[in-house]
């Protein structure tokens, strides 16, 4: 436009700063899968659906020849009986496992709902619920990752969506009928919003009401900088707490003062199904209680992982994608330090393999003369650790799984070892690309970033150049 014609164009006011109405909100949002399914390139959308769709029948053959018990949704639905019902939260026993509740009193409140239907026809509606938040949190890690191109995401999240009930987290989270993909959600939602949002911080405290460890999200979120949020989050925690402690009063009493801290409830810390740093160290140690080593082990892992999560996120000045490492490195040792990681809380493997992903992408639109192989091969090293269910196919019986030998301690603690690689790979990408760009490893206390520094780049997508 010349300077002719833009004087002649009507003058044009500020936006409105207030915020759209709620249904203006509700409806844009409804919108916007509609519309991306129709800026997606077509012939590659419909032979994404296509695979995804084939991927997708296989997976319900093979579900109907593979016992699927969805054993924790029938647990989810006792706790809600026993708050509808009035009666002792914590002393239910169901299933022919005898399994108790192990969530807090703020959970149970809302499992009431599942108690209005039938067991059948919950196991078909959770299953394409979870399959719903599957493509969600597919949406929310391309969003936070910020690739590939907005056009291209709609096909990412059909294959995520397709392909995904294969990777043993998601199979696990489906067979079981748990709720780990709804918490990812819910903490990925609140992580990719913008840092100007007043209520961010608000879902990541709800998600640590219903399982409290999300609430390592609040820690990422205070030593990044992000004080508000923080603290939003840990005032709605306690918002759940109250809710609980009013409604349910000798139920959070016993669960705040008893049962949280008896972890047979929770099940065996050497069995495979365990793979958090704790479970390997046991099954290391050959004994069920691996005791001040398995601790030492963690605290350590803890302090160093949030310690490069807070340098990811503290990079992005230099880092590209920094947030979405940062994020992915939280998530990660949320589950490395947690005394009980089922295999399917490691449903963070969504987010981190699209981040890897996209590195490698990166990687191989470079010149042949400078590209390399090492995140293409760190991609299909991940992918192939969260595809083999390795931890099932090595699995001894009973008390055997005491007495193994170190080569079969590899696949019986296999996400432990990818969760470290994983750390210890972010740790040398923030060094390396600091080291490139001549920036001081850390930055000193009182040091300005300047404008376009890390903290600048926070709660904006990077430029395409950085990408």
């Amino acid at each position: 436009m010349t300077a002719v014609q833009d004087e002649r164009s009507p003058v044009r006011t500020a936006p409105d700063p207030s915020p759209a109405p709620l249904s203006g909100r509700l409806r844009l949002a409804l919108d916007a899968p509609v519309r991306a399914l129709r800026e997606a390139p077509r012939r590659p959308l419909l032979a994404a659906s296509a695979v995804a769709l084939l991927s997708l029948v296989v997976y319900a053959v093979v579900r109907h020849f593979v016992h699927t018990s969805m054993v924790d949704m029938i647990v989810y639905r006792a706790e809600g009986a026993a708050v509808a019902n009035g009666t002792d939260l914590y002393a239910l026993r169901v299933t022919e496992w005898n399994l108790p509740a192990t969530y807090p009193p703020f959970a149970a409140m809302l499992f009431v709902p599942t108690t209005w239907f039938p067991v059948p026809f919950l196991r078909i509606a959770i299953t394409l619920g979870n399959l719903g938040l599957l493509a969600l949190l597919a949406h929310l890690s391309f969003k936070l990752v910020g690739w590939p191109r907005r056009e291209l995401r709609p096909i990412g999240v059909v294959l995520v969506t397709g392909l995904g009930v294969w990777l043993e987290p998601v199979f696990t989270t489906l067979r079981y009928g748990q709720i780990n993909l709804a918490l990812a959600c819910l903490i990925l939602w609140d992580l990719t919003r913008s840092d100007g949002h007043r209520s961010k911080g608000v879902a990541i405290g709800i998600a640590a009401g219903i399982k409290l460890t999300p609430g390592l999200f609040a820690v990422y979120l205070l030593i990044t900088g992000r004080v508000r949020a923080a603290f939003t989050a840990a005032l709605t925690f306690l918002g759940t707490f109250l809710i609980g402690a009013l409604f349910l009063p000798d139920a959070t009493w016993g669960f705040w003062t008893k049962y949280l801290y008896d972890s047979s409830r929770v099940g065996k810390t050497e069995i495979v199904d365990n793979q958090s740093l704790r479970g390997a160290f046991a099954r290391l140690l050959h004994t069920a209680d691996p005791g001040t080593l398995a601790t030492l082990g963690a605290g350590t892992v803890a302090l160093a992982g949030l310690a490069v999560a807070a340098w990811a996120a503290r990079s992005g000045r230099w880092l590209p994608r920094s947030e979405a490492w940062g994020v992915c490195c939280a998530a990660v040792t949320a589950v490395l330090i947690s005394p009980i990681s089922w295999t399917h809380h490691w449903i963070w493997c969504v987010p981190m393999l699209v981040l890897l992903a996209a590195e490698a992408s990166v990687e191989r639109a470079r010149p042949a003369g400078v590209r390399r192989l090492r995140w293409r091969a760190a991609f299909w090293a991940a992918a192939l650790a969260f595809v083999s269910f390795a931890m099932w196919a090595a699995k001894p019986l009973g008390p055997a799984v005491l007495h193994m030998s170190p080569l079969r301690q590899v696949p019986t603690s296999i996400y432990p070892w990818v969760g470290l690689c994983f750390l210890l790979a972010a740790a040398i990408r923030i060094r390396a690309r600091r080291r490139s760009a001549g920036a001081p490893l850390v930055r000193l206390p009182g040091q300005r970033s300047g404008d376009g520094g890390p903290d600048a780049t926070r709660g904006r997508q990077q430029a395409p150049a950085a990408r």
